[in-house]
């Protein structure tokens, strides 16, 4: 009698849960139905909303939390597109219109998601506005408009591969990390604000982009953040609650193995600073309006001579115990190497056995009324004691419409060469990524401007380098999120290298960074000051510096593996 008793009890208990569970989801399954059967103009004001407040999971806010709302809502509009308001799999016909409305669905998330989240690229159009401001809408316009395609081309692909349970998430996952993937290399790239860096806040999970890299962390996003409410949702459509545990266990076991694993490489013991080097980082916050300024050349100049000479606590101390000042990019926007003046100041305020890097722009050639347009190059340039330069590194991956002008002849015809940052534009330097090699530095990358958001990217040299350098002038973008976003996505480089990253920037952030993505000491917006610090050491390279998106890609490949049977049995 007790095993029949005992019977009773466990059952009584199953019974429970089952109808705990379809009670709570019930709510979800009533939201879901509501939103798979959306259409016109409320499916797509749906979509963008979703989207937009995807951002939050970004920088500088950090709310990942909100995909865990926002990325089932883009899987119940999928699902409505696709057929699947119910759980029958006869009730899904493909037809090519569904195709074409998946697309356009996911479009119009990555339409909000990229407005929301790249807004601030107009505010460069706002520095100096009577000449530029007509051009504000079209870029804001624009540019997620061209983003957004990526995010239609995946929610269409992997509508080829949706079914009525949870690995629609995988087609999903797949595609989306494509996708983005595709959107870091398609016409020179632009990688920004990859779905994946959601899991890199707080720190313990950033640690896992030493693995994976950041589209590798996009795969696992989509399925962290999408499984919870859509598998409470399908739970309580079947009435399998089940499908609610593998749902939450989706999200639950890839989150706390991350974390923990954080946990643990960042207790590990932090390697030694470099021995007898001593940085000082000078952020002059430069107003982006005057930078460009003929009249203003020389007093900004001298302006970085004399914050040079100066400690953290803003008296003077002449560099004393100092063996690298760093500028950041474009610090002095004439060409320094074609100045002499400019040489003999610089070799006046190092003392014996300090060095100057600092970004500048140079020319291959004098510029005469024969040569107009000699090449010319963003770089960062080393100078010596003497002022003269010791090491140079020109810029690769340029800035479209920044830094040169796609479809020049096209395009010069209606006058858009003025937004290039010099006469025709800036050359390509020399590539794969050469090692700066700089006396009293280990072997060093450097990073101009936004080359420090291109994973994989950033390490070319058959020789690893032990520190990044990144310069960069986010002044452009004002007091935006823009520069936050930035600043986020070089820690992540760091970690994904497994090598401290010194950022100097002209009105913040700069900062020192260390293998795990710690900040240890920082410049914010607009703050005018220098910081001294010692060079932090270099990591052994994790996976991920070991082999790039090879992980990613077995990855990618073992999950469309598993997809493809799944789709052939169905």
């Amino acid at each position: 009698m007790p095993l029949s008793g005992g019977n009773s009890t466990a059952e009584r208990d199953t019974n429970g849960r089952v109808h705990w569970l379809v009670g709570v989801a019930e709510p979800l399954r009533g939201l879901a139905h509501k939103i798979r059967t959306l259409r016109g103009w409320r499916g797509r004001v749906v979509a963008f909303g979703a989207g937009a407040l995807s951002v939050l999971a970004m920088a500088p806010f950090f709310i990942w939390a909100i995909l865990f709302f926002t990325l089932p809502v883009l899987v119940w509009l999928i699902d409505g597109t696709v057929h699947l308001a119910s759980a029958d799999p006869a009730a899904r016909p493909f037809k090519a219109k569904h195709l074409r409305s998946a697309g356009l669905t996911g479009w119009w998330f990555g339409a909000g998601y990229f407005l929301a989240g790249l807004f601030w690229i107009g505010e460069a159009f706002l520095v100096e506005a009577e000449r530029f401001a007509w051009l504000m809408p079209f870029a804001v316009a624009l540019m997620p408009a061209g983003l957004a395609l990526f995010y239609g081309a995946a929610t269409a692909a992997a509508s080829l591969f949706w079914r009525p349970n949870l690995f629609r998430l995988l087609a999903l996952a797949l595609a989306f990390s494509a996708a983005e993937w595709l959107r870091g290399h398609i016409l020179t790239g632009f990688p920004w604000n990859i779905l994946g860096y959601a899991l890199t806040w707080p720190l313990p999970l950033m640690q896992s982009a030493g693995i994976f890299g950041i589209y590798g962390l996009t795969f696992l996003a989509l399925l962290i953040f999408a499984a919870p409410l859509v598998a409470s949702a399908d739970a309580a459509e079947l009435r399998r609650p089940q499908a609610a545990m593998a749902g939450f266990l989706i999200a639950l076991v890839p989150l706390s193995a991350a974390f923990v694993y954080g946990l643990v490489q960042l207790a590990t013991p932090v390697p030694s600073p470099v021995e007898g080097v001593r940085l000082r980082l000078v952020q002059p916050s430069v107003p982006q309006r005057d930078k460009w300024r003929p009249e203003k050349q020389r007093d900004i100049f001298f302006d970085h001579l004399a914050l040079s000479r100066q400690g953290p606590n803003g008296a003077e101390d002449n560099l004393v115990g100092i063996t690298h000042v760093i500028w950041p990019e474009a610090a002095m926007p004439f060409l320094p190497l074609d100045t002499p003046a400019a040489l003999q100041a610089i070799g006046q305020m190092l003392p014996d056995g300090t060095l100057l890097l600092a970004g500048a722009l140079r020319a291959d050639g004098p510029i005469t009324p024969d040569a107009p347009r000699p090449r010319a190059f963003n770089s960062l340039i080393a100078f010596g004691s003497d002022g003269q330069p010791i090491a140079i590194y020109d810029k690769i991956h340029l800035v479209p419409f920044g830094e040169y002008l796609p479809l020049r002849p096209l395009l010069e015809g209606i006058g858009l060469q003025k937004l290039v940052g010099w006469r025709g534009g800036f050359s390509v330097g020399v590539s794969p990524r050469p090692l700066f090699e700089v006396p009293g530095l280990p072997p060093t990358g450097a990073l101009i401007c936004y080359e420090a958001i291109f994973p994989g990217a950033i390490v070319q040299s058959s020789r690893r380098p032990q520190v990044l350098i990144n310069v960069t002038n986010d002044g452009w973008f004002g007091e935006t999120t823009g520069p936050h976003q930035h600043f986020h996505q070089a820690r992540v480089r760091a970690v994904e290298e497994g090598l401290p990253l010194i950022r100097v920037a002209n009105n913040g952030i700069t900062g020192v960074i260390d293998a795990n993505g710690r900040v240890l000491a920082r410049l914010n917006l607009n703050e005018r000051g220098v910081i001294d610090t010692v060079l932090p050491g270099a990591r052994p390279p994790p996976l991920y510096a070991r082999f790039g998106d090879g992980l990613f890609a077995l990855l990618w490949l073992a999950g469309a593996g598993l997809l493809w049977l799944v789709h052939r049995r169905a």
